[in-house]
């Protein structure tokens, strides 16, 4: 899959979770779930990524039954009401919970631990012969944030997403199938995800599509003097334009819509360049 993008590519964020940091609780229900999905398929989606365990900085973890039990009767009924085809990512990091996500329809997988947290995970996406999204985090979610520290952070993040790819590759994951993600907010501090952001065209030219995750996150308010996640729509949109330009082929986002916008009219500035 990741080695047929042509143009970037909007992956909608669905928490089935009651403590995300900016929508938990909202589409914990399936009826509310299902709706979400059709306005994020209406406004030009191209990918729903489905989690059912928050990944916000404090968050603890959640069980394997739990996040299954969040999941697969989401991703059935988009599968059963809504499309045969619209691509699923299940975000975890969790091969048990990949593994039945698959089974119920999801045809991606996106970890933020890049197989660390469980190594089962890369050998399910070689054997399901799936896109696999490999992302850098410092630690856990509940202590990602403690006083992260990095002496050179883009390439540190590099050198580490390198490992993991090799990683995946060992484990026989195809390389057209794998995607990295710098990891924004995940063990960063706001310097460290201003300094990526710069960077990001070093990560497009290791040759792996990237995938960009600023949706509504913390470091943009403090730049903003904005408490509330939802008002960060605008400063999303912002990163999603300069992540085209510098050559990011996806964006997770909360807000498909705005997002969707800025990504098409940074696309065709950077052709008509």
């Amino acid at each position: 899959m990741f080695d047929l993008l042509t143009h970037p590519l909007i992956m909608g964020i669905l928490n089935v979770t009651p403590d995300s940091f900016s929508d938990g609780g909202k589409f914990s229900e399936i009826d509310s779930a299902l709706a979400q999905a059709e306005r994020m398929n209406s406004e030009g989606v191209d990918i729903i990524d489905i989690g059912g365990e928050s990944t916000r900085p404090g968050a603890e973890s959640v069980s394997v039954e739990e996040q299954i039990a969040r999941v697969v009767p989401v991703i059935l009924a988009i599968r059963k009401q809504l499309s045969a085809t619209l691509p699923i990512s299940i975000d975890t990091t969790l091969s048990a919970v990949a593994r039945a996500a698959l089974d119920a329809g999801a045809t991606i997988i996106n970890d933020i631990s890049a197989g660390v947290q469980d190594s089962a995970i890369l050998t399910l996406a070689a054997d399901r012969k799936v896109p696999i999204i490999l992302m850098h985090i410092k630690g856990q979610p509940e202590n990602m944030q403690d006083a992260p520290f990095y002496k050179d952070v883009v390439n540190e993040v590099l050198i580490a997403l390198q490992e993991r790819i090799d990683a995946a590759l060992a484990a026989g994951v195809a390389k057209q199938q794998i995607a990295i993600d710098p990891g924004i907010g995940f063990g960063k501090r706001r310097q460290d995800n201003l300094d990526l952001l710069a960077n990001l065209d070093r990560f497009v030219a290791t040759g792996y599509p990237v995938l960009l995750g600023t949706s509504r996150k913390r470091f943009m308010g403090s730049l903003c003097a904005v408490t509330e996640p939802a008002e960060l729509v605008c400063a999303t949109a912002a990163t999603t334009a300069l992540g085209v330009q510098q050559g990011v082929q996806m964006f997770r986002v909360h807000d498909v819509k705005e997002n969707r916008q800025a990504a098409d009219v940074a696309w065709a500035i950077k052709q008509a360049g």
